[in-house]
């Protein structure tokens, strides 16, 4: 057994062999210091409160969705009532948003309008979600043929324009809500898919995958239990961000006619009816509304989404 003084000579022919390879000492205090650093920032940023932009966005994603949710209950106008005697009426007491052309009260068909706008959004969204992620999911754990084969189809599903495709399919079979949800709820299915198998391809070979693996445990609860609970917060994050996406395809469809039918309210059509026969001439009210209403939506959106990303990723992305 070495006695102190071996210890200390080769403590000792250490430093002396670091110091001379140049740069190998100042190598290891660098390592040494940039992992600490590492450390310390991922405790800081662990800590790191959301923030007054988060809740102010996740305030006025609240509030539209309470809006459009309690818009039968609240002490509002139809919003397909025509009122002749208050034509293109500016914001007043009676009318807190003014009237369009026609007499109807903006601030009723914003808030039935936001329906639109959210249904189409978030229930496609969660139906290709549904659809794409479990698919990705069981791609990502399998691999194999099955992979093979879905990844191939969702390359071929994402070469073709999803634009052009949903104004195809629209125009072929009709103009309803359900049907426009579930065209657009089919067209993220393969942009979802990628995502998520993307993440499931990240933990399909982690140490607590094949030790669940090596037990005996079934593929169904590797996958539901051990990665599902991993790949959500991708999932979500970027979830959110094509709920943005979704809202401003519906409301190219509005712009081009092919949402849902008038007179049913939508932020499109509003931004449509605003933009039409000179209205914007004599009443920029009618577009500007919507307009406002739906770029803070997606503001809001894309910064929950985006700091949400920032939170969940942060240990991952530090090492």
């Amino acid at each position: 057994m070495p006695d102190d003084r071996e210890l200390s000579d080769t403590r000792s022919g250490g430093r002396l062999l670091g110091d001379q390879v140049p740069g190998l000492a100042a190598v290891d205090e660098l390592v040494v210091s940039r992992q600490s650093e590492t450390l310390d920032s991922d405790d800081v940023l662990a800590r790191k409160p959301f923030g007054f932009l988060f809740w102010f966005a996740c305030g006025w994603v609240g509030l539209v969705v309470l809006a459009a949710v309690l818009a039968n209950v609240l002490p509002l106008p139809n919003p397909n009532f025509q009122n002749y005697n208050a034509l293109n009426a500016p914001p007043n007491m009676h009318h807190l948003l003014g009237t369009d052309d026609l007499g109807r009260d903006l601030l009723s068909r914003l808030i039935f309008g936001a329906r639109v706008s959210l249904v189409v959004g978030f229930v496609s969204v969660a139906f290709g979600m549904l659809i794409g992620g479990t698919l990705g999911l069981i791609s990502g754990y399998k691999g194999g043929r099955l992979d093979v084969a879905l990844n191939a189809g969702s390359f071929v599903l994402l070469a073709f324009p999803a634009i052009v495709a949903v104004i195809a399919i629209v125009a072929f079979w009709g103009q309803s809500l359900f049907k426009i949800t579930v065209i657009l709820g089919v067209a993220v299915v393969p942009l979802l898919f990628r995502v998520v198998r993307a993440s499931s391809l990240s933990f399909a070979n982690r140490d607590f995958v094949i030790a669940a693996r090596t037990m005996g445990a079934t593929s169904a609860r590797i996958v539901f239990r051990e990665i599902l609970p991993n790949v959500v917060p991708v999932a979500i994050t970027f979830g959110l961000i094509t709920v943005a996406g979704v809202i401003v395809i519906e409301g190219t469809l509005a712009f081009l006619g092919l949402s849902v039918a008038l007179p049913t309210p939508s932020w499109g059509n509003l931004i449509a009816e605003g933009t039409s026969n000179g209205a914007l001439s004599t009443n920029v009210y009618i577009m500007l509304w919507p307009v406002i209403s739906m770029f803070l939506l997606l503001l809001s959106i894309n910064l929950i989404g985006d700091r949400l990303r920032q939170r969940f990723d942060i240990r991952e992305g530090l090492l």
